[in-house]
């Protein structure tokens, strides 16, 4: 992979736009759809492909939270041991920061998550027949 393909992909995880990338990198290309059609045929590239997926999974383990995580934040939150830092009115009429443990409609949300997660509330019936469907014809046709 050249240096301006790497500078591509890396352009190009921004924001997935590869037509705004390949002008971004390659300058002396001015029109969006010639763009638009190289920038294609580079991510066809399997190295390209190869070294994209490998930039996103990065990205993805370093910034978003796991299973375990939210589920861990959803259960401290319902039974009050969290905490968020809120600007109070303090006695002479200045604020300050004050860390308050969640109120009760934060921990009801917090529990209605953790129960959806766990299939407790089902609003739906399922109402599928294992048997077979007859059709009978019994309309008398004089």
């Amino acid at each position: 992979m050249t240096e301006k393909q790497k500078l591509f992909c890396d352009e190009y995880l921004i924001d997935l736009n590869g037509t705004r990338a390949y002008r971004t990198v390659y300058k002396t290309i001015k029109n969006d759809n010639v763009a638009g059609v190289r920038a294609n045929k580079l991510l066809k590239q399997k190295d390209i492909a190869e070294y994209i997926n490998k930039r996103l999974e990065e990205i993805h383990n370093e910034n978003t939270a796991n299973i375990q995580e939210v589920m861990e934040y959803l259960t401290s939150v319902m039974r009050g041991k969290s905490e968020a830092n809120v600007l109070a009115l303090a006695g002479d009429g200045y604020q300050e920061v004050i860390a308050k443990p969640p109120d009760e409609k934060e921990r009801l949300k917090a529990a209605e998550l953790l129960g959806k997660r766990f299939g407790m509330f089902k609003d739906n019936i399922d109402i599928t027949s294992n048997g077979q469907t007859v059709i009978v014809d019994d309309i008398d046709e004089s």
